[in-house]
């Protein structure tokens, strides 16, 4: 009998032996008040008693109805427990994560297979961010910073370079005119960088420095797609550029890197000990990429 009988009409028995009222039952439950009554007169004929006495206005417990709920109440509350607590220990398991649009796209993104088969149970939410956006509320952030930013924990990743590089086109037409080709050819560069040509051409021992055009990008992703596209000369942030160069998209023009205190850093915005999944996640980014 028992394992014939729905839950659902237990549930509502319970509700309205409690407020002993249908009608009252029926507004905590989301349902008409004919609905639970159906109900608990399936879970009467299955038990082959009434459960209450039915007036006009009110309803009130029969013996059998008393009995019934002093031994089922603390049943039904033990598996209400128990589901709410199942339920919130599979949405903690939900790790949200903010990262720089270019660091997602070029180096998370290719190894996340990594992590989802080591870690199957635990749910990732990704949310990315263009360079110089202040990172996204979340459990933990990648970000990229020109010093070591605030956070309740700061892990460095790895720092950046930059590489002039072109399209191979470009390459083919340009490489022979050496640093005369800056002159010709329209130079890219990231808005959040907007002196850095001018930097390089100063480290490279460029006196005659005098580009012909300067396009500014907002986002790392279009800047390595404009000089692919032959646009013009781009300025790359290595090492995260890599795969551009070993699938031949881009082609490194001159020797002279722009070195910068640019870098990555992990942040931790809460004391993760207290999640072991939070710390298992943030200990894989470190291993993952971190150049240590």
């Amino acid at each position: 009998m028992a394992v014939q009988t729905p839950i659902r009409g237990l549930r509502s028995f319970c509700i309205a032996a409690k407020c002993l009222s249908f009608k009252h039952a029926a507004g905590q439950l989301f349902l008409t008040p004919s609905a639970v009554s159906h109900q608990i007169k399936q879970l009467e004929d299955q038990l082959g008693t009434d459960l209450f006495k039915r007036q006009t206005r009110s309803i009130e417990l029969t013996n059998a109805g008393k009995q019934f709920y002093k031994a089922v109440q603390p049943i039904i509350t033990d598996l209400e427990t128990t589901i709410s607590d199942f339920t919130n220990s599979q949405q903690n398991k939900t790790i949200t994560v903010s990262l720089p649009e270019f660091f997602a796209s070029e180096l998370f993104v290719p190894r996340l297979s990594e992590w989802t088969e080591l870690n199957p149970d635990i749910n990732l939410q990704l949310e990315t961010a263009k360079v110089g956006a202040p990172p996204a509320k979340g459990d933990l952030s990648v970000v990229l910073a020109n010093g070591k930013p605030n956070g309740s924990i700061v892990t460095d990743l790895f720092p950046l370079r930059y590489v002039p590089a072109c399209s191979k086109r470009l390459y083919r037409k340009y490489a022979q005119e050496g640093y005369k080709a800056l002159k010709n050819v329209p130079l890219i560069l990231h808005q959040s960088r907007p002196w850095s040509w001018h930097q390089w051409a100063e480290r490279a021992g460029i006196a005659d420095f005098d580009p012909k055009q300067i396009i500014q990008f907002d986002s790392m992703f279009g800047l390595a797609r404009a000089a692919q596209q032959s646009m013009g000369i781009a300025l790359v942030p290595m090492p995260i550029s890599q795969s551009w160069f070993q699938e031949q998209h881009l082609v490194r023009l001159f020797e002279q890197e722009l070195l910068t205190n640019d870098r990555y850093y992990l942040l931790q915005h809460e004391n993760i000990e207290n999640s072991e999944e939070l710390e298992t996640f943030a200990g894989w980014v470190k291993q993952t990429f971190s150049e240590s």
